[in-house]
C-alpha cells in the first residue's frame, strides 16, 4: 500500500498507470466521482493485488473465499467495491490477496447511530472487530433509556462483527447529564437497579460486551465511578462479557476542568478491561479554526496514558470528520459544521483550490471562498493523517482503535485499516 498525493494535471488513470494498477479499482477505492475530478493535495490509497480471481458464472463468495483458503469477510476487506454484500457478477475481478505488510493485529470498534444509512453501514461492517450502536442512556429516575438497535445488531451478525452496548449519561435531548451520573453512583438502590437492567439488556439483545462514557464527572465522583466500573466487570466476566470505558484526553492526573477531573486514569485502567482514549475534538465547532486532532496533542495524551493504564488495554480515538469554519473567525459566535472527510474533497474540488498539509499537526486542510463571498478554513482527515495515528497502535503497543463515529463515509479510512492491520475477529478480555 502506498499514498498518493494528487499533482497538478495528474488524472486518475494516469496515477493507476504510474503504479500498474487498474484505475476502476482506484477511483472505486477512494470514491472518486464518475467525472474523474481531483483536487490537488488530496490523497489517494494504492493497494496492490497480489492474487486476483475472475468470478465465473455460479460462484459465490462463499465458494470463492473456501477455494482460496480464505474467508467471506476478508475477501469484503479486499474488495470494498462490494459494499459488504454477496451479490457478484461474471467476469467481475475480485482481490483475492495484496502485497500488504500489516504493523500487526489490532481491534477495530466503530460507533454508530441508529439512523445510519444501511448501506454504509454493510460496507464497514467486515472492517470493524465491533460495533458499538450510540447508545442507552439514563432516566432522570437512573433507569435504563433504551435504545432502536435491532438493525444495527443483525447487520453487525451478518458480517461478523461483535456488537458492544453503549451505556452513557445522555439524556432524552442528547446531553450528557452530570446529575443522572451522580444519582446512579451516589443512591446504591438507583445503581442496583440500572445494573440489573443493563444485565438484562446484554444477555437479551445478545450483545459482547459493554462500553460505558460517563462523562462531565466532578472530581469528588471519580472514585464512585472507578468503583461503579470496577462492580460492573466483576459481575460481567463471568458471564462472557467485556467492559470498556471512555476517557477525557489527559497530559496528567492533576488536569483542571469538569470534563477531567472525573476520570483517573490509573483507577478506571485498573476496573477495566480496555480504555478508549477520546484523542479528538482539539478543533472543534465553537473552537477556532485547527486540526481536530492535532497529532502532537495526541501524542501528549498517549504518553501520560500509558503511565497509568497497561498499553494492550488501550483503544486509541480516531476521528472521522473534519469542520469547515467560516471566517473570520469570532469567539462565541461563529460555529462550524462537521463534515464528512469526502465532503471536504468535494469542497476542494468545487472550488478549484489546492489541499494543503500541515507536517506539524499532521493534518489536511485548506481555504475556499463561497457563492456570498465568505472565506472558510477546512480541516479534515485524509490517508496521510489517518495512517500516521493507526501507526501509533503499533508504535505503543495498544489493543486498538475506536471510530467516531462511521456516520460518514470515507472508503480511504478502510483501505488503511485493511493494509496496515490484521483487523481481529475477537476481543480478549478478563
Amino acid at each position: 500500500m502506498t499514498i498518493h498525493v494528487v499533482q497538478a494535471g495528474e488524472t486518475v488513470g494516469s496515477i493507476a498507470e504510474s503504479y500498474g494498477v487498474s484505475p476502476a479499482r482506484l477511483a472505486a477505492d477512494n470514491a472518486v466521482p464518475p467525472s474523474g475530478a481531483l483536487a490537488v493535495g488530496q490523497t489517494l490509497v494504492v493497494r496492490f493485488p497480489r492474487q486476483v480471481h475472475a468470478v465465473r458464472r455460479g460462484e459465490t463468495l462463499a465458494s470463492i473465499a473456501e477455494a482460496h483458503g480464505t474467508t467471506v469477510r476478508r475477501l469484503w476487506q479486499n474488495n470494498w467495491p462490494l459494499g459488504g454484500e454477496t451479490d457478484l457478477r461474471p467476469g467481475e475481478n475480485l482481490v483475492i490477496s495484496y502485497f500488504d505488510e500489516p504493523l500487526g493485529s489490532a481491534v477495530f470498534n466503530g460507533y454508530a447511530y441508529p439512523f445510519i444509512d444501511s448501506s454504509l453501514l454493510d460496507a464497514e461492517l467486515p472492517f470493524l472487530t465491533c460495533l458499538t450502536p450510540f447508545t442507552y442512556g439514563i432516566t432522570a429516575d437512573g433507569d435504563l433509556l433504551q435504545l432502536e438497535d435491532d438493525a444495527l445488531l443483525s447487520a453487525a451478525r451478518q458480517r461478523g462483527t461483535l456488537p458492544v452496548m453503549h451505556l452513557s449519561t445522555l439524556t432524552e435531548t442528547d446531553q450528557f447529564d452530570t446529575q443522572r451520573a451522580a444519582l446512579v453512583l451516589t443512591d446504591a438502590a438507583v445503581q442496583d437497579r440500572l445494573v440489573s437492567q443493563v444485565q438484562q439488556t446484554l444477555r437479551r439483545r445478545g450483545y459482547a460486551g459493554l462500553d460505558v462514557d460517563f462523562e462531565f464527572l466532578p472530581g469528588q465522583l471519580a472514585a464512585a465511578y472507578a468503583a461503579f466500573l470496577s462492580r460492573l466487570r466483576r459481575l460481567l466476566n463471568p458471564q462472557g462479557f467485556f467492559l470498556w470505558a471512555a476517557l477525557a484526553p489527559k497530559t496528567s492526573a492533576q488536569q483542571r476542568g469538569l470534563l477531567y477531573e472525573g476520570h483517573d486514569y490509573a483507577a478506571v485502567g485498573a476496573a477495566v478491561d480496555g480504555v478508549l482514549l477520546m484523542t479528538y475534538e482539539w478543533g472543534y465547532t465553537a473552537g477556532p479554526p485547527m486540526a481536530v486532532s492535532p497529532l502532537p496533542n495526541v501524542r501528549a495524551v498517549l504518553d501520560y496514558a500509558v503511565t497509568e493504564i497497561p498499553p494492550s488495554k488501550i483503544l486509541l480515538g480516531l476521528s472521522n470528520y473534519g469542520y469547515d469554519w467560516p471566517l473570520p473567525f469570532v469567539q462565541g459566535v461563529t460555529r462550524a459544521p462537521s463534515i464528512s472527510n469526502q465532503r471536504a474533497i468535494e469542497l476542494a474540488i468545487q472550488h478549484n483550490v489546492a489541499i494543503q498539509y500541515d507536517e506539524t499537526a499532521q493534518a489536511p486542510f485548506f481555504h475556499y471562498t463561497d457563492a456570498g463571498g465568505t472565506i472558510h478554513e477546512v480541516w479534515f482527515e485524509d490517508a496521510r493523517s489517518l495512517s500516521a495515528r493507526l501507526a501509533l497502535i503499533a508504535e505503543y503497543g495498544f489493543l486498538g482503535a475506536g471510530i467516531w463515529n462511521l456516520m460518514r463515509p470515507f472508503p480511504q479510512l478502510w483501505q488503511l485499516l485493511a493494509s496496515l492491520y490484521d483487523i481481529r475477529e475477537s476481543v480478549p478480555f478478563g
